[in-house]
């Protein structure tokens, strides 16, 4: 019986011994995540990617969308009025009632700078004005298969906007489709002359500029209801990803998940190292 004993202790311990161990996933601190390889398809993280949550300022990132679909020419140029101002939370703006600004310079300013005025008059020139805008809004996310998505507003300010990071793929993926998103999602600053004055404006993702990243289009977003948020296409190695963080906390967090998601990919690279490529198992949390 000993002896069958000490059979059986060496057959599992054996057992055990091959049994493939989990793919150790990044240590992401967003509430909601999802890392895909665009060419493949493959779902290399996730983290709560059906979370129907607030999404912040990138909502602009369909804003431009529904300005692009219109067709209005990016050289018209607006004139800022008093119904572009507005009481609550984001109110404030560097763009004074009364400037005159080009469609293009507005759309580069929401996407690269965040600007929350600037997408509201976006909204206001659209035919039919700001109701018909936010009602496209819904019907393009509705054609792009943007099940767990609602927008109330251009700008995002709204916690009525909602998505979850699987919505936001099919999001980030059709914007990319636009040269005009990718280019003015990703100027690192831009300059916009009003009146006498010219304002200097800087991207809002810290990513941006940095020669070790490679991004394609991007956004950003903060509000109380929906945390620090960042969306983004980029290559990294060789692979093309879809990049999707949602509710960070602290200011910094979003960029850091996204450091530490850019090495552990570098590492499953490596042969040997923990989680490197050729396992079948997702990374999931």
């Amino acid at each position: 019986m000993a002896a069958l004993g000490a059979l059986l202790l060496a057959w599992g311990s054996g057992a055990n011994a091959a049994t493939p161990r989990p793919t150790p996933g990044p240590e992401v601190r967003s509430a909601a995540a999802l890392v895909v390889d665009v060419d493949t398809g493959e779902v290399l993280f996730e983290r709560k990617p059906k979370l129907v949550a607030p999404i912040a300022s990138i909502t602009k990132l369909m804003t431009a969308l529904v300005v692009l679909d219109a067709l209005q020419p990016l050289d018209e140029v607006i004139t800022l009025t008093a119904d572009d101002r507005w009481k609550g939370k984001g109110q404030g703006s560097r763009l004074p009632i009364g400037a005159k600004i080009t469609r293009a310079d507005l759309l580069k300013l929401a996407l690269m700078a965040s600007e929350n005025r600037a997408a509201r008059v976006l909204a206001r020139n659209y035919p039919g004005g700001m109701v018909a805008f936010v009602r496209t809004m819904n019907v393009k996310a509705k054609s792009l298969g943007m099940t767990q998505s609602h927008f109330d507003d251009p700008s995002g300010l709204s916690s009525q906007n909602v998505s979850s990071a699987r919505d936001l793929e099919k999001l980030i993926n059709a914007v990319s489709r636009q040269s005009v998103i990718n280019d003015f999602s990703t100027l690192h600053t831009h300059e916009v002359r009003v009146g006498k004055s010219v304002l200097m404006y800087r991207n809002t993702n810290l990513l941006i500029g940095k020669p070790d990243w490679d991004i394609l289009v991007q956004k950003t977003g903060y509000t109380a209801d929906a945390g620090e948020c960042l969306v983004m296409k980029a290559t990294v190695g060789e692979r093309t990803i879809v990049m999707v963080l949602l509710n960070s906390f602290g200011k910094l967090t979003r960029t850091a998940d996204a450091r530490r998601i850019r090495r552990w990919m570098e590492a499953r690279e490596v042969p040997g190292a923990p989680g490197a490529a050729g396992g079948s198992e997702l990374a999931k949390k």
